[in-house]
């Protein structure tokens, strides 16, 4: 656990008078946080203005934590922002605003104190090292709990959004929801959680940002997520909805298909434990990173599952142009085509080609993810 406040480096300008030299640049050390970050949890709290090697260790950590209007994050300070004509205050240059909705930093705290408290949180669901495992909590959390409101979680319109949030909580431990990086990165979700006190963590989709679809900074977020549950052994959760990589130019200039396929190389090289849910959306290159389809598939869906290719609202003009075109009433042809083709879309005649492994009542959650969790940390060697 790192408590930062300050530089950290190598001193001043003024300090090489002193010296009588300059040196050429290295960080003595630096190994030892590169052994840090490959075996144990490393925790960051930047507790006040962090310039240069502070930063930099700071962001050298697998959860980040700064103080609203106490931190500042920079790789250089107003000061010498300011000879490159950057004349910016500390919070303009690196406030938490800033630094929690670019991904360098994970969460933005009201307090030191409740820093600190977000840290211990944070540690709760993992090892003390890497050849460990995680600790079981007490659980009062009946297995066999089944929320009603589930049935009617998924709006029957399939553009109106919904929150996954309130599905996380009603399918985990009650109270046991520790979301990290929710302000960056926000088509995806990333948080820990337990079932029957279980720790695992956990991934989904949210609808209410981008519809869910993966930009770079999601991809980003959730490629250095898989390989956090991958490095200290915690089972997967994923909770799909997911309508494909982002599109469009800003999309492009981003570059979202090398951060999605990073993204998505991290999932399917994953070892642990690995459970789907498909609870509506699951699309292209980015739907099928739901999980390692080479493996065994620990997968259920819902009835409000929708997949393909490509969504048939954006392929069917392409698809079908050349009859379109030569039809008498485009609009008609059009519209009779559609009406086709959503006949075949029910996730029933998937499941009837044993494409998908199966459709649940989803009051069922958590009862299949509790079995499933009780699997997972049996394989891992838990008991």
């Amino acid at each position: 656990i790192r408590m930062i406040d300050g530089t950290g480096g190598g001193g001043s300008v003024k300090s090489l008078e002193d010296m009588g030299f300059t040196y050429v640049p290295a960080v003595p050390g630096w190994e030892d946080i590169i052994k840090n970050q490959d075996t144990v949890p490393v925790v960051a709290l930047a507790l006040g203005p962090t310039a240069g090697m502070g930063a930099a260790r700071t962001v050298a950590s697998h959860y980040s934590i700064m103080v609203k209007g106490l931190s500042q994050i920079f790789a250089a300070g107003p000061a010498v922002a300011a000879a490159i004509g950057d004349d910016l205050s500390k919070e303009q240059l690196g406030g938490s605003d800033i630094h929690t909705t670019n991904g360098v930093v994970d969460e933005e705290v009201a307090s030191e104190a409740e820093a600190f408290a977000t840290a211990r949180k944070f540690l709760s669901y993992l090892p003390s090292n890497v050849n460990q495992l995680s600790s079981r909590a007490e659980n009062w959390d009946p297995v066999d709990r089944k929320d009603e409101s589930l049935l009617t979680a998924v709006p029957r319109a399939d553009k109106q959004v919904y929150s996954m949030r309130k599905i996380m909580d009603s399918v985990f431990d009650e109270g046991s929801v520790f979301e990290m990086g929710k302000r960056w990165g926000r088509a995806a979700i990333t948080a820990f959680a337990r079932l029957d006190g279980w720790p695992v963590a956990v991934l989904a989709n949210d609808p209410s940002f981008l519809g869910g679809s993966w930009e770079a900074k999601s991809s980003e977020k959730v490629e250095r997520f898989a390989k956090l549950a991958e490095q200290f052994h915690l089972p997967v959760v994923h909770l799909v909805d997911n309508p494909g990589f982002m599109i469009g130019g800003e999309a492009e200039r981003t570059g979202t298909i090398r951060y999605g396929v990073q993204a998505m190389n991290a999932v399917y090289k994953a070892t642990v434990p690995w459970a789907s849910i498909i609870v509506r959306r699951a699309y292209g290159i980015a739907g099928s990173a739901m999980s390692n389809a080479e493996n065994f598939q620990y997968r259920f869906a819902w009835p409000s599952g929708d997949w393909g290719s490509l969504p048939i609202a954006g392929g069917l003009e392409v698809a079908y142009k050349s009859d379109i075109e030569a039809a008498d009433d485009p609009a008609a042809r059009l519209a009779e085509i559609k009406a086709k083709l959503d006949k075949v879309t029910s996730p029933f005649r998937t499941a009837e080609q044993f494409s998908v492994e199966d459709i649940i009542d989803p009051r069922e959650t958590r009862p299949l993810l509790c079995e499933f969790a009780d699997l997972a940390w049996s394989k891992l060697g838990a008991y």
